[in-house]
């Protein structure tokens, strides 16, 4: 019987390190489910799910990633995946949203109240700050979750706050 573990990288950003993850994953007989590859700053984050045959135990994977040249002083974790690999229906992504302006502190903690006051799920959200021009601009790209009878108030509740910390917002549906 095959298990579920929990593969969390984090290093310095270069070419070809999804492929290189990828591939030996590949050859470990991993089937990969649900994973997240993203550029932070200078860095690199790699977090996934895979179905590993039983043979293969989490030591073996993380030994054999910390081989890859591509993960040269790479943080690797990898860990027993203990909840279950379906997504549930606030796991499915109903909405898209963007909010740009001025970056402030507060401005997340802020902007996602809005979203869990009406039941709504952050499935996915990246934040970008963008250099140029008079001040340096802030993008907030969220995928939600948003429950039928409320994503009406709850997009315009996001709105709103947007617009009270001089910000933009564009939201559709999925």
């Amino acid at each position: 019987m095959a298990h579920e573990l929990r593969i969390a990288i984090s290093c310095p950003d270069r070419s070809g390190i999804f492929s290189a993850v990828a591939g030996r994953m590949f050859d470990l007989g991993a089937d990969m489910g649900d994973a997240s590859f993203a550029v932070l700053g200078e860095a690199a984050e790699f977090t996934a799910v895979a179905r590993m045959p039983d043979n293969v135990e989490a030591e073996e994977v993380a030994a054999e990633l910390a081989q890859l040249p591509e993960l040269a002083g790479a943080e690797i974790s990898v860990t027993p995946f203990e909840l279950g690999t379906a997504q549930a229906e606030s796991g499915q992504v109903t909405h898209r949203v963007e909010v740009r302006g001025t970056d402030r502190p507060g401005l997340m903690a802020r902007l996602t109240e809005a979203f869990a006051d009406y039941g709504a799920n952050i499935v996915r959200m990246d934040c970008t700050r963008i250099a140029g021009g008079r001040a340096e601009d802030y993008v907030i790209r969220i995928e939600a979750w948003i429950p039928p009878e409320r994503a009406e108030t709850c997009l315009a509740a996001v709105d709103n706050t947007a617009q009270s910390l001089g910000l933009s917002s564009e939201s559709n549906g999925v």
